[in-house]
């Protein structure tokens, strides 16, 4: 018998990506739309592993109950996995897997655009020409050559930025707690504190995972040190920054603009059309007022190179999984 899959929080794409990739594997494969709560956990009842994604929640009781139903891995089809209580499914021996690199070149090349596109306010440059506006007033950007980019994480995504943007001649600030030293010498990266990274970028970008420990990594004290008008660029998870602390530095001009791919509550609005309704979340109305803020939708990784790889990696992990191999993406406390 085919070893059983459920998926949660799923969109088209999925389900064409997995279907196409699954015809190598061989899985029975159950799509669901819904993203995995304690509410809907009971569609988990003889699945053999259980798949989710950034919004979907595998606290503690949703692990103890798809450990009774008979789950014996969770695997995520991300590289974050700061929404499962690995606690949890370790007490209640479950596997915890997951993508660590579905695709660097898409996290970067967008985070990239995401600067570009607010410097030379490529968005409000379009809304205007649409409307019969071509004046200049506003537009004014700034030379990327010669910039300094401070990159908090240094992993494969951002490394992959700091190639990218060494072409355009920039200097390269870093913080890791694990740097390397290596990839600094090669590619003229100065590794720093964080006080000192603060202090004197242009450009912050964050590429570090959401632990305990960076939880509001950019918060009110953090932003009193960076310079007048920096520019903050955050494609990696949404409680890395303190919204209201963002929004405060954007309202007394400390902070020049800033590029969101994600949001700490996002969980509620990403990947959905709400379109047809009011939009009751207060900070997230007023981050989208803002003319020198843009918000998009957790899509850095939306290219179909990531899907494929995406789907590739996850169905390899849980056929290593059940295939007792070696475990190469295994997530442990």
């Amino acid at each position: 018998m085919a070893y059983k899959i459920a998926f949660f929080g799923t969109k088209p794409y999925d389900e064409a990506s997995f279907n196409d990739k699954n015809k190598d594997f061989g899985f029975e494969l159950r799509f669901f739309k819904g993203h995995l709560t304690k509410n809907n956990v009971v569609l988990t009842q003889g699945m053999d592993a259980v798949c989710i994604f950034v919004n979907d929640t595998a606290d503690a009781e949703v692990v103890r109950i798809m450990a009774e139903n008979g789950v014996k891995l969770l695997a995520l089809r991300c590289a974050g996995y700061n929404n499962v209580d690995l606690k949890a499914t370790t007490a209640n021996g479950m596997t915890v897997v997951r993508v660590p690199a579905y695709s660097p070149f898409a996290v970067a090349e967008y985070t990239v655009a995401l600067m570009l596109s607010l410097n030379r306010k490529i968005p409000r440059a379009t809304w205007r020409t649409r409307d019969g506006n071509f004046s200049l007033h506003g537009l004014l950007g700034f030379d990327m050559y010669g910039k300094t980019v401070g990159i908090i994480g240094t992993g494969k995504i951002a490394k992959k930025l700091i190639c990218i943007l060494r072409g355009f001649g920039m200097n390269i600030l870093a913080y890791d707690l694990y740097p390397d030293h290596n990839f600094a010498r090669e590619h003229q990266v100065v590794y720093t504190t964080l006080d000192e990274l603060y202090h004197s970028s242009d450009i912050i970008s964050l590429h570090c995972p959401l632990t305990e420990q960076t939880k509001y990594l950019i918060n009110d004290y953090s932003i009193s040190k960076m310079k007048d008008g920096v520019m903050i660029i955050n494609t990696g998870r949404g409680q890395l920054i303190h919204t209201n602390a963002l929004i405060e530095g954007l309202k007394n001009k400390k902070i020049g603009s800033a590029g969101l791919d994600v949001y700490e509550e996002e969980s509620n609005y990403f990947y959905e059309d709400q379109s047809d309704r009011i939009i009751d979340d207060d900070t997230l109305a007023r981050l989208l007022s803002f003319n020198n803020v843009i918000v998009t939708s957790h899509q850095a990784f939306f290219t179909r190179e990531a899907l494929a790889n995406i789907a590739t990696t996850t169905l390899q992990n849980v056929k290593d999984f059940f295939n007792q191999r070696p475990l190469e993406n295994e997530v442990k406390i």
